[in-house]
């Protein structure tokens, strides 16, 4: 392994340490208490939460922004397909040219709809507003590593600076800012779904 890799790698193993952390925090702080008479069942409110509670149908912000909820859709599941990649290519992974082409066309996709949410977010007053910072250095943190990982499925080797610097980054941030939600969203939707299960608004 080259020194790129082994740095991308300490970067990850600092990153998955500190979202260890970050969950454990969640399980110790424990179920949060409701004194409430129970008028329904949590269990039903905690499935909705993580099945039909996240169809576009059900969030007023999705539907009524369907373009923005694809682009994000898509953006995420770019962004699971560049971590796979990485593990892959961390243990030798090298993908014949139709599997490069099939998989850098996805990330070409990806990455064109997280450019359009950043976009979106810079010009847009309302959301501008909303925004600090962290929203637009995740989010080209997020586009520089899958815009990366179409160049190291080109070039290999002769991008591993780029790629594994890049990778490093990202693992080195993602604990610090609002990319951490990769932890805190299971939460809240257990939370969610645990509270309006237990109120019997979700059967």
């Amino acid at each position: 392994m080259s020194w790129q890799q082994w740095l991308s790698l300490g970067s990850l193993a600092v990153c998955l340490v500190t979202l260890t952390y970050h969950f454990a925090r969640l399980i110790r702080l424990g179920k949060p208490r409701d004194l409430a008479r129970p008028a329904g069942a949590e269990s039903d409110g905690i499935r909705y939460s993580f099945t039909a509670g996240m169809s576009p149908q059900k969030k007023e912000s999705a539907y009524l922004h369907l373009p923005t909820y694809a682009a994000g859709m898509i953006y995420h599941t770019g962004t699971f397909l560049a971590f796979g990649l990485f593990i892959l290519f961390s243990f030798g992974f090298d993908p014949a040219d139709l599997w490069s082409g099939i998989l850098s066309g996805y990330l070409l996709v990806s990455l064109v709809s997280g450019l359009f949410i950043l976009i979106k977010r810079a010009t847009v007053s309302k959301l501008r507003i909303l925004s600090n910072p962290d929203d637009y250095i995740s989010n080209i943190l997020v586009s520089s590593f899958q815009a990366a990982s179409i160049v190291f499925l080109f070039a290999g080797l002769t991008a591993e600076s780029l790629y594994y610097g890049i990778a490093a980054l990202l693992f080195l941030y993602l604990p610090l800012g609002k990319l951490k939600h990769l932890v805190y969203f299971f939460a809240a939707r257990y939370q969610l779904g645990l509270f309006f299960g237990r109120r019997g608004v979700w059967r």
